[in-house]
């Protein structure tokens, strides 16, 4: 004989256990709790008193193919061993959970072919996306955004939703730091050539540069890993500059750790600024001057604007865009430049 449902049994409830309790047919069971509204207060108090008694908890897959939702969001970043990452996640998962969806994470490795299939594999499986630096070209983001409820993290492309974290603006802060200190001769360590930021954090150093009289000089780019750093490093010194700022916290820590194997002292001979201020910034030898962001805001932003385009059925609802300012946190990686040699 088939034990009966609910606390204590082996068997799982069922939505026909829910009906046969509070003496209504299945659907009716269906409709409130899917849909409240639809059903009268006294059968949906019922139903539902009946649900908690039973313990019932619903098939995600069979709500799916009911109501077309699967009350899960796909949160796509480009590197999951990134710590700049771990932020956005902690606050898409904290956001997503308080809201009663499950996350979806996907890390598409810096590739923006894998990023694509992995958005139409995985299509039936979400009601949304975040994408968190998408590497996708603006006409294959814009033309996703019209199939697909999503927000963009650390992007702004034209008729995408997005979450702007305001690096550029930082870098400016970040060279007039540097400027201050003496420095005229200064690098970007660049990160990836398919990066959106990237280019942006470039645009703008080449702004301030201008309005401060100062060179800046672009090289790379590089993978934004720490075990990208030693060639950065090598090539920095090979510019001859006094100072430089790197794509990210990585490639700067990295950086530091190749400079001291170099014997160069940091920053007596050369300084360096970092962005993203990710854990274990403050922890590095010296640590590390970089550009404060708030990421595990960002992923809350995003969270809140994308589950407010869904509740109204829309793809093009709500909220378009929010920016979120940075600021420079100065600590011992920067430091006044360096006298030239053979003057005093």
């Amino acid at each position: 004989m088939e034990p009966l449902a609910g606390a204590g049994s082996r068997r799982p409830a069922t939505l026909a256990d829910v009906a046969a309790a509070s003496g209504v047919a299945t659907s009716t069971v269906s409709r409130a709790l899917s849909n409240p509204g639809r059903v009268n207060v006294v059968t949906r108090e019922r139903i539902e008193r009946a649900a908690r008694e039973l313990e019932y908890v619903p098939n995600s897959q069979a709500r799916a193919l009911t109501s077309g939702r699967t009350r899960a969001i796909a949160v796509l970043v480009s590197d999951v061993t990134n710590p700049f990452y771990f932020g956005i996640i902690r606050g898409t998962q904290q956001q997503l959970k308080a809201a009663g969806y499950t996350q979806l994470l996907v890390d598409t490795e810096e590739s923006d072919e894998f990023e694509d299939g992995m958005l139409h594999k995985l299509r039936r499986s979400f009601d949304g996306a975040i994408l968190a630096a998408s590497r996708l070209t603006d006409r294959r983001l814009t033309t996703l955004a019209g199939e697909i409820p999503l927000v963009a993290i650390n992007r702004q492309t034209k008729g995408v939703p997005s979450v702007f974290i305001d690096t550029p603006g930082g870098m400016e802060q970040a060279l007039g730091h540097l400027v201050s200190l003496g420095h005229r001769d200064i690098a970007y360590v660049s990160g990836p050539e398919t990066s959106w930021p990237n280019e942006g954090r470039w645009r703008a150093l080449v702004r301030a540069s201008g309005a401060h009289g100062v060179t800046v000089r672009r090289i790379g780019p590089f993978t934004p890993k720490k075990n990208a750093g030693a060639a950065a490093a090598d090539a920095v010194l090979n510019a001859g500059v006094t100072a430089c700022i790197a794509f990210n916290d990585l490639l700067a820590i990295g950086m530091l750790m190749r400079l001291r194997e170099r014997g160069v002292a940091v920053p007596d001979e050369i300084s360096i600024v970092g962005c993203d201020d990710i854990f274990g910034a403050d922890f590095c030898s010296p640590p590390l001057t970089t550009l404060t962001a708030p990421i595990e805001q960002a992923g809350r932003t995003a969270v809140s604007m994308l589950l407010a385009r869904l509740e109204s059925d829309s793809i093009v609802a709500g909220r378009q865009s929010a920016t979120l300012p940075t600021h420079l946190t100065v600590r011992a990686s920067t430091g006044p430049a360096p006298h030239p040699k053979g003057r005093s």
